[in-house]
């Protein structure tokens, strides 16, 4: 029996530090890439740059997942039950348009889908969704020392209070969901 294509859903939910450590755990989830999408300048854009708001794009990852394993609907109810999907431009501390919360589809499947989910989550929330849902225009990847960030620097600060609380959550909620080792 042959696997199933790999297939790629891109999200933003505030830093990609943290999406990204919590993707990486699941299963079915093949790859995890940090980067920029959204953006209207022209040419690859560097981390100081999107940082500095000016640019329109926001930090994102793109997961590349196997669908028998784990769904497009999946993945984003547990991306939007891992971050805070009302508040606009922020996450925690992190403020500006390039931590937006935001699903950028890859074809008008994912984009019914993400709608479906949308409209679904709306009455778990005590405030409106404010995730945007746009076509993926674009998607740079982000400086090799934002990739695996997590993995690598679990013991510093940001890491052990914005990144590990969000963990505990996803093991809290989606245990079956998550590989062994996780």
């Amino acid at each position: 029996m042959r696997s199933a294509e790999l297939q790629v859903a891109t999200i933003g939910g505030g830093c990609f530090w943290c999406t990204e450590a919590v993707f990486q755990r699941l299963k079915g989830v093949e790859k995890v890439v940090s980067g920029y999408s959204g953006g209207n300048v022209p040419g690859k854009p560097t981390y100081r740059e999107v940082c500095s708001g000016l640019t329109g794009h926001a930090e994102v990852i793109q997961i590349h997942y196997n669908p028998e394993i784990i769904s497009f609907e999946e993945l984003l109810i547990i991306f939007m039950t891992t971050h805070d999907p009302t508040t606009l431009n922020q996450q925690g501390a992190d403020r500006g348009t390039q931590y937006r919360s935001v699903i950028f589809y890859h074809n008008e499947d994912q984009k019914d889908v993400a709608e479906q989910v949308l409209k679904e989550l709306t009455s778990e929330f005590d405030r409106p969704i404010v995730t945007e849902l746009s076509p993926l225009t674009n998607f740079f990847e982000a400086e090799d020392y934002h990739q695996n960030y997590y993995n690598d620097n679990s013991t510093q600060g940001y890491c052990t209070f914005v990144i590990d609380p969000k963990l505990y959550k996803l093991r809290r909620l989606y245990a079956d969901k998550l590989k062994p080792e996780s």
